[in-house]
């Protein structure tokens, strides 16, 4: 016998699934679904099933959009001359929440690992690739300072210097290991601004 009522165990077996949640969390978070209102209930579970059937991947850059092309991409405001490469879109906000940078990204949905059984043909090198026409004159790679990151940004690297297009990489502002999702804002721009060539 459940030690909580199916419902409750089966829901908070749901948020365990989330990451950095663990069993008494999920517990928490399912006993606070029991305090909501029927009709927040359904706005959250509203809410949940709009974020998985209405965001998709912009077709130029590969970060999330609403829309087919991503509001940094439609923007003609923005340098279409250089593009930051990321390793998920969770990078692409933090870089973009420094306000520092103008230019576009390319998610690469991962980096290398071979651990994990991970090659580049599982990542959107290609479409990286197919990017660089005569209009790019830089890239830059900001894949996190991770030995899985270094590898991807060594890999592109060899891949795009041939083609004419200047390569940078961020700046060691960022610790080694570390994760650009959680470096604050003065970090993520002095690692922009002080990008080297590779």
């Amino acid at each position: 016998m459940a030690e909580y009522p199916e419902q409750i165990e089966r829901l908070s077996d749901m948020f365990r699934r989330l990451d950095g949640i663990g069993k008494k969390t999920a517990l928490r978070h399912a006993f606070s679904v029991l305090d909501m209102t029927e009709d927040e209930v359904r706005g959250f579970a509203d809410a949940l099933v709009a974020a998985k059937t209405e965001i998709c991947f912009c077709e130029v850059c590969k970060n999330i959009s609403s829309e087919k092309i991503c509001p940094v991409c439609s923007d003609p405001n923005r340098d279409r001359s250089v593009i930051c490469v990321v390793e998920d879109f969770r990078a692409a906000m933090a870089v973009e929440k420094v306000r520092e940078y103008r230019g576009l990204y390319h998610v690469l949905h991962g980096v290398i690992s071979p651990m994990k059984g991970v090659g580049p043909d599982k990542l959107t090198v290609k479409e990286l690739l197919a990017r660089l026409d005569g209009g790019v004159r830089e890239v830059i790679l900001a894949t996190n300072p991770t030995p899985e990151g270094e590898t991807t940004a060594i890999y592109l690297s060899k891949l795009i210097a041939p083609l004419g297009v200047k390569v940078s990489r961020i700046a060691n502002g960022m610790p080694v290991g570390g994760d650009l999702e959680f470096a604050d804002e003065l970090t993520l721009r002095r690692a922009i601004e002080g990008r080297y060539d590779l």
